[in-house]
């Protein structure tokens, strides 16, 4: 692809600014990527792209949005702003208006629009592919015909739904299980297809943490996966590529020292203490129970008693393993929250520690391995990475308090 073909017209988005280069740009959100996964493969010789990426171009660390859950950060990242602007506060949210306890992998719930979709109506080819289809429909949001599938369900795509059919054929790959390192590498491996064949210039690619929540860096599983990665972006970066890579959140072992699952039931300690009038909602809550069976580190919790509401703050804060409970007011402020959307109580835990909402309510024996979740302030922090140096401007910008969903305004903005 050469440089006359890319289209550099400029686009807006939520009041930001971009002024893509001539050159193809990908984004890839490398989900539950904590840095120690990196280091880990680098450090073995085993990402040699990705280590070519940091020293002739940029590598640090970066503060995502919280909650640290999936659907949360994939929405700020195609936005550029935080969750309290765009309205997506976690994968699972009680609708107060309705009484449901629904799934927020809808576009009808994004409060914002979507860069992706800016870039495509200034002329870009864009593409979107993500490992889950529970993101595709907020990703692609007003995405008009353009491309935007998932591998998840690579076999089912349409040209009115997804824009692109036979995409196995494209890939040269059957659609994979997602439970699998396959689901990731199958649209890292789609991507340079796309690229390949002129069919995208301006790419958003989110992979899965499957493997995350599976294993932990340093085993031999996890090191050639992410090797698997690294071929895929060398292959980005000789198609000449702009490449940026963050993470949606880090990953943490949420265990006791005997390996069993360190968990919290909110729901049941607050019924105990205080009477009934509690809900307890876990925000990570989503169709892919092997990967966390629904524990997190960060609950919300609806009381039904205002009355209750303080000292419940006050004893919630004192219990070992939590380590920030904040009221509604005080949370969404700190926290980038949509206040309409969230609880009574907003509650954090402790590294190792999940909160959950009663034993009942959670299925521990779907766990594919041992418990290793996210959510809360300690997989707050992610890598990023960009493949080109950054301009003047930038590195006085990656040397302040840069958030993940910086990404596109980093990759677009930041390289030329």
């Amino acid at each position: 692809m050469t440089s006359n073909q890319v289209n550099t017209t400029p686009f807006s988005a939520n009041g930001k600014e971009y002024r893509p280069p001539a050159a193809p740009v990908v984004v890839i959100c490398m989900d539950g990527s904590a840095d120690e996964y990196l280091d880990a493969t680098m450090a073995v010789d085993r990402m040699p792209n990705l280590k070519k990426m940091a020293a002739q171009g940029f590598r640090g660390m970066v503060r995502g949005a919280l909650p640290s859950f999936t659907n949360v950060n994939n929405s700020s990242i195609v936005t550029g702003v935080s969750p309290a602007v765009h309205g997506i506060c976690g994968n699972f949210f009680y609708d107060a208006d309705k009484d449901e306890e629904v799934m927020m992998n809808a576009a009808k719930y994004l409060r914002a629009d979507t860069l992706l979709a800016a870039a495509a109506r200034a002329g870009r080819k864009v593409a979107v592919v993500t490992a889950k289809e529970k993101l595709r429909d907020i990703l692609s949001h007003q995405l008009d015909g353009s491309i935007a599938f998932s591998a998840e369900k690579a076999n089912q795509t349409t040209i009115e739904k997804h824009g692109i059919v036979d995409v196995e054929k494209l890939v040269g790959q059957r659609t994979p299980e997602i439970y699998s390192a396959e689901a990731s590498l199958f649209v890292l491996r789609a991507g340079v297809a796309l690229l390949q064949r002129g069919m995208a210039d301006f790419l958003y690619l989110s992979l899965t943490d499957y493997m995350q929540h599976t294993y932990a860096p340093d085993t031999e599983a996890s090191l050639a996966f992410y090797e698997a990665q690294d071929a895929e972006f060398g292959k980005m970066l000789d198609l000449g590529a702009v490449l940026g890579a963050t993470a949606d959140h880090g990953m943490n072992a949420k265990i006791k020292a005997d390996g069993t699952p360190n968990v919290l039931f909110i729901e049941t300690m607050l019924t105990e203490k205080f009477g009934a009038g509690f809900r307890v909602i876990c925000p990570i809550t989503d169709p892919y129970v092997k990967h966390h069976g629904a524990l997190g580190s960060y609950v919300v919790v609806h009381v039904d008693d205002p009355s209750k509401v303080e000292p419940a703050k006050r004893w919630l804060s004192e219990q070992p393993g939590i380590t920030e409970v904040y009221g509604r007011d005080a949370g969404c402020r700190i926290l980038e929250q949509p206040a309409d959307r969230s609880g009574d109580i907003l509650v954090l835990s402790a590294r190792d520690v999940v909160v959950g909402r009663t034993a009942a309510h959670h299925d521990l024996h779907a766990l594919d391995g041992t418990l290793r979740s996210h959510g809360g302030r300690y997989e707050e922090m992610v890598p990023m990475v960009i493949s080109h140096p950054l301009n003047p401007a930038y590195k006085r910008k990656a040397a302040g308090d840069p958030r993940n969903f910086d990404i596109f305004d980093f990759t677009v903005n930041g390289t030329h």
